[in-house]
């Protein structure tokens, strides 16, 4: 795989397809490659070049295990796109990869011509504050989970109650989950303890790119009362919320999750 020299390091990317840049922004714990799965296969057919890329602290990227803040992944992000001589893209993020498009089109409006926050918030409220502390202080401890284990509590946490309750879906998910447990490297406890301090809404109510939020209806991770909160905030934002996805919708419900947004950059 091409990696780019960017602000000091290396970023692992994917470049696929010609035509309009798009460029995906993936959340926390997961590499570039999992959107590589759904989302790029329909961009690229649709007409799209498809940027995709490890966060610092992923996959082939520089760990950085010695930590880094929110600001350098969206510098990392402005630095890939002039890297690669994109111009203005359109900039699709998803958990904390749409937090990261939210700053990026704050801070460099001049990289974003469209931008698309999966699974998004705004601030952090008292329970998504406990959740992350407790999970920092778990991974910290270097308590080794049986992956089994590490597997049902994934499900459980991202998956919609359609596919829970679906035994032959939910079993192919567990499979892989035990098959594919994440391996809390340094840089992943970097990216772990990245957390907003304070509410984010006020500022994004100067992001004028035009913007489309998704939420997803049974997320226990970042519920969409969260997501619909960032639209309101920006100006002239669409909000969407699809049904039966939990904090993976793009992956559970694909067709659904690349039909908005290819409806979306279609309205440029």
């Amino acid at each position: 795989m091409p990696v780019a020299q960017v602000n000091g390091i290396e970023l692992n990317y994917w470049d696929t397809g010609e035509g309009e840049p798009v460029v995906l922004v993936m959340g926390m714990a997961a590499t570039g490659r999992v959107w590589q799965l759904h989302q790029v296969p329909a961009l690229a057919e649709a007409g799209y070049r498809v940027i995709t890329f490890d966060n610092r602290g992923t996959g082939r990227s520089s760990e950085c295990g010695d930590g880094f803040k929110i600001d350098d992944l969206v510098a990392d992000t402005a630095g890939l796109i002039e890297y690669l001589d994109l111009g203005p893209s359109r900039v699709v993020g998803t958990s904390l990869g749409a937090q990261v498009v939210q700053e990026l089109a704050l801070a460099r409006p001049e990289l974003v011509t469209q931008a698309v926050l999966l699974a998004t918030r705004g601030r952090i409220d008292l329970l998504r504050k406990a959740s992350r502390a407790a999970e920092r202080e778990l991974r910290a401890s270097g308590l080794a989970l049986p992956a089994r284990y590490e597997a049902i509590v994934r499900a459980q946490r991202n998956l919609s109650p359609a596919t829970l309750n679906d035994e032959a879906k939910v079993r192919d998910w567990l499979d892989m989950f035990e098959l594919s447990p994440v391996v809390w490297t340094p840089g992943l406890r970097a990216q772990l303890a990245l957390d907003m301090t304070e509410s984010r809404l006020p500022a994004y109510r100067a992001i004028s790119a035009p913007t489309l939020v998704i939420g997803f209806a049974d997320d226990a991770v970042l519920p969409p009362f969260l997501a619909r909160e960032v639209a309101d905030a920006i100006p002239g934002a669409r909000y969407r919320e699809l049904a039966e996805c939990g904090h993976y919708g793009y992956l559970e419900r694909p067709e659904a999750v690349n039909a908005a947004l290819l409806e979306f950059f279609a309205a440029k």
